[in-house]
């Protein structure tokens, strides 16, 4: 195991960290439904309350916070460790990305569909340098069926809203490449890892059959392994959390596995970059309730508007 910190504990199902210029850290609380400051002395305050299912966070253009909201999930304990489970939250309606104005304390639905099909389940959210993001939905896994996933592309004044990738397989993190022309997305279930390359903002150049959607897979791992969300480094290099091994897995853009950081919680569900040098990792531990920090060998990327 690594050294590492606990920053926080006693976070419901921890998600999505923004790292703040002040040394705080916002995050989503999925269970407690909430946008959540940690402050660099480990003291926890709600910032909002957003009802629904809270899954990522990013900072915008505008310095507003972005959130993709799954809409709700259900949790259930096993062995000591808190994790979702399938069925659909009593209080579903749908899934939606938020826009939350930190100064006026503003919340907005910006986006509930795209054309003529309503999202069902948001999970994570990217900035590109254009002032778009990328986000994907996972849709939701019910007892007998589940939803298929996609990966979308919104302007961040709600005016416009594309498809990018579909169908996917519980499509959960997202990230891009430093220079903004690649987008990564990976799949819970599957285990698996894509790269859709960019011919322009929102537009992926395809590649053919045998692919499902357009991607170039570019790595899948063995055994009951399944990912969750992800960071990029200065280097291009995709960490992503790991789900049942319990570990942040370092994947290079070429695809090969470059190590794993192994944690004492089967639900590591989030990294981000923070510290004077984009050195220090902050990471969620979801099944135990923590946001922990280390010191990580190489530089995070900065995000497009941290």
């Amino acid at each position: 195991m690594p050294d590492f910190e606990v920053v926080a504990e006693g976070l419901l199902f921890p998600e999505g960290p923004v790292v703040q210029e002040d040394g705080s850290i916002l995050l989503v609380e999925i269970q407690r439904e909430t946008i959540t400051r940690v402050k660099p002395d480990g003291t926890v305050e709600v910032v909002a309350k957003l009802g629904g299912g809270p899954n990522g966070l990013a900072m915008g253009p505008d310095g507003a916070l972005y959130v993709a909201n799954n809409g709700g999930f259900l949790f259930q304990t096993i062995a000591g460790f808190n994790r979702t489970r399938s069925g659909v939250h009593p209080d579903y309606t749908s899934g939606r990305i938020e826009r939350f104005d930190l100064k006026t304390g503003e919340l907005r639905t910006l986006y509930d569909h795209c054309g003529e099909h309503m999202l069902c389940g948001p999970n994570d959210i990217v900035f590109d340098h254009k002032g778009g993001f990328y986000f994907t939905d996972m849709g939701k896994n019910r007892q007998r069926d589940r939803d298929h996933a996609g990966l979308y592309y919104g302007l961040a004044d709600g005016s416009h809203i594309v498809e990018v990738a579909y169908p996917l397989t519980t499509a959960n993190g997202v990230g891009l490449s430093p220079d903004d022309s690649v987008v990564y997305v990976s799949e819970t279930e599957t285990g698996r890892l894509w790269a859709f390359d960019l011919e322009e903002p929102g537009r992926v150049r395809k590649h053919p059959h045998p692919s499902p959607n357009g991607g170039r897979l570019i790595c899948g791992l063995p055994g009951y392994q399944r990912f969750d969300s992800m960071a990029v480094d200065a280097y291009g290099n995709i960490c992503v959390a790991t789900l049942a091994s319990g570990c942040v897995t370092v994947v290079s853009p070429e695809g090969q596995v470059l190590r794993q950081v192994m944690f004492p919680d089967p639900m590591v569900t989030n990294i981000c970059f923070g510290g004077p040098d984009m050195k220090t990792a902050y990471i969620t531990l979801s099944g135990t309730g923590q946001l922990v920090s280390m010191d990580w060998p190489e530089p995070g990327l900065p995000l497009a508007y941290s």
